[in-house]
């Protein structure tokens, strides 16, 4: 469905876009331009970053939405029960710094459990990424099936954040969080899910359908 949101930026924004946006008044009127052209540079620049334009959410029976913005860089078979249903499929979504960073719920369910882990920053494309980046995991309870949201930090990526808590339910598309700058995210699915995407694959968030579940 579409945002109700007045204003389309996350509200991580407002505060240090409104810094810059004083700093650019103050430095114009005084005609400062070492003052207003970075103020200015770093406005459009957290704008451009934290957008988060609406979305209308398919509203399909069994369908399983993007979680994230960005780039399908590969899609593999989950070994790790811990991390997601065994035996499922994982779809890896690379966002660039030019991507929306918002994390959207995949499907409508509840929120089971969160696990944040502490780590490194290497780059999201980066094969140790996943095993070495800060990272969270969101589980997710969709009747009978099991998803996870994974949300990985990257090279300049500082903070992960996250939106939801055990317990709450969720809407499919539902906004749940999102990672500060070039960044990934992982989709857990079940074994049942049929995938609807492929490799080199772009994604929206809450608007592309990566797969289906029987209902």
């Amino acid at each position: 469905m579409p945002s109700r949101r007045r204003f389309p930026i996350d509200p991580e924004a407002y505060f240090p876009a409104i810094v810059a946006a004083i700093g650019l008044v103050i430095g114009y009127a005084f005609g400062w331009w070492i003052l207003w052209v970075p103020c200015l540079i770093a406005l459009v620049l957290l704008l451009g970053f934290f957008r988060d334009p609406p979305r209308r959410v398919p509203q399909i029976p069994g369908a399983v939405v993007s979680p994230a913005d960005g780039k399908v860089t590969a899609i593999t078979v989950n070994q790790d029960p811990e991390a997601g249903p065994a035996g499922g499929p994982v779809i890896s979504i690379f966002l660039s710094v030019l991507d929306v960073h918002i994390n959207r719920a995949p499907y409508a369910g509840r929120i089971t459990g969160l696990r944040y882990r502490p780590g490194d920053f290497l780059n999201a494309l980066n094969v140790d990424s996943g095993k070495r980046n800060e990272a969270n995991w969101i589980f997710m309870e969709c009747g009978r099936h099991h998803l996870t949201v994974r949300q990985i930090a990257g090279l300049i990526a500082r903070r992960i954040v996250c939106r939801v808590r055990k317990g709450d339910r969720v809407r499919r598309g539902q906004r749940i969080g999102l990672i500060r700058f070039g960044s990934r995210t992982e989709l857990y699915l079940p074994p049942e899910a049929r995938v609807q995407v492929e490799v080199g694959q772009r994604v929206s968030g809450g608007r592309t359908v990566v797969a289906y579940l029987p209902e």
